[in-house]
């Protein structure tokens, strides 16, 4: 059976320690510590930022591939996380939607 952590793509840790970062803040401060209160426009302007850097990233990996610059390797983790990007945006793009539905459905 192989090892489990060679399951664990390089792109995904790296994703998961960016999200922990900006969970814990800047300084690493304990996210429980009071801090200032974040809107949600801004919460999705930073989602929606960090999804085009992504997928710029991805686009660079990919050419750098096409190049011969990349590894087969770092090309597959980036196209990974592009998909996975597109994935979340939509399915948020899709509870929008949703939400916006219900809304309009809603009696005056």
């Amino acid at each position: 059976m192989s090892d489990p952590t060679s399951l664990v793509s390089s792109a995904a840790v790296r994703g998961a320690y960016r999200t922990s970062q900006s969970i814990m803040g800047e300084k690493g401060a304990a996210a429980t510590e009071v801090s200032s209160p974040t809107s949600f426009s801004n919460m999705v302007r930073s989602a929606s930022e960090n999804a085009i850097d992504t997928m710029r990233a991805g686009e660079q990996t990919a050419q750098a591939g096409l190049r011969g610059e990349a590894d087969t390797q770092q090309v597959v983790e980036a196209m990974m996380a592009m998909e996975s990007t597109v994935k979340v945006a939509v399915s948020v793009r899709d509870r929008f939607v949703e939400a916006y539905q219900e809304i309009l459905r809603m009696p005056i």
